[in-house]
């Protein structure tokens, strides 16, 4: 039976979505019903959240189940009125670290995706920039890249790039393999000088083909015979250069560059 959850922040409500999608996973067959409800940070927002959640129950006769990560414990108790099961993401650690740190916590609402440090702000734009600057080989001055990602069309280079960019502040470029590249079975000259900065993404025929089709349907671009193809002289090339690889096919972005940050050595943080 489908359960409604609801991601209640008084911020953007990612850290309640990821950390509640999370929890949910260990659930299998369990259908949820998802709702996202951010910047919950007055009392009239927190009624009106209450409201909704209550009128859900109403509706479905079921229990709703609410994540929640806002830092003020009077509009957690608001919220608490409308009968829902509540998940306080904070509440494991706030009492454990105010005694080992001898302080109170503050309370204070919007502070975990707050524009605090400009430095990290502006390094996160420049990398994105960058990636998109230098995506599907546009510009292939490679020389500020942290990192260059390699393999065929549609194989989830440039989510991949982004996400590093925007997470993390990583320059990554990346460069599609090209039928010339597969046929010749060689590196491209322009990446010769970075192959210590190269990381290869393939992914399965069958996936790839379904991800070309909604692009470019009924085209050869979309078809099997092809997708193995160059899969097939991608995956040779990469294994004959030495270039470090994964399949993306049941990776999600965030693995795939946890991978690509273990293989490099790089150590940051999310901004």
């Amino acid at each position: 039976m489908q359960r409604t959850v609801f991601f209640i922040s008084d911020s953007t409500g990612i850290t309640a979505e990821t950390i509640g999608n999370s929890i949910l996973a260990q659930f299998e067959g369990m259908a949820f019903d998802k709702h996202r409800l951010p910047f919950v940070d007055d009392a009239k927002k927190a009624e009106a959240a209450a409201l909704r959640i209550k009128t859900r129950y109403a509706q479905t006769g079921q229990r709703p189940i609410v994540v929640n990560t806002m830092a003020d414990r009077a509009l957690c108790d608001i919220v608490a009125t409308s009968g829902a099961l509540m998940l306080d993401v904070f509440a494991p650690f706030i009492g454990p670290l105010e005694v080992e740190l001898g302080a109170k916590r503050s309370g204070a609402v919007n502070r975990s995706h707050g524009l605090v440090d400009f430095d990290k702000y502006e390094a996160r734009i420049n990398a994105t920039n960058y990636a998109l600057t230098h995506d599907d080989g546009i510009d292939v001055d490679y020389a500020q890249a942290d990192l260059i990602l390699v393999g065929v069309s549609r194989s989830g280079k440039t989510p991949t790039c982004l996400y590093m960019a925007l997470h993390y502040g990583v320059s990554a470029a990346n460069y599609p393999l090209t039928d010339d590249d597969l046929d010749k079975l060689e590196l491209p000259p322009r990446l010769r000088p970075y192959k210590d900065r190269l990381f290869g993404l393939t992914i399965d025929p069958q996936r790839l083909a379904q991800i070309r089709e909604q692009r470019r349907a009924n085209s050869r671009y979309a078809t099997i015979e092809q997708c193995r193809w160059e899969l097939a002289q991608a995956e040779k090339l990469m294994r004959r250069e030495a270039i470090p690889s994964l399949n993306t096919t049941h990776v999600s972005i965030e693995e795939i560059a946890s991978k690509i940050f273990e293989r490099f050595g790089i150590e940051r943080t999310m901004f």
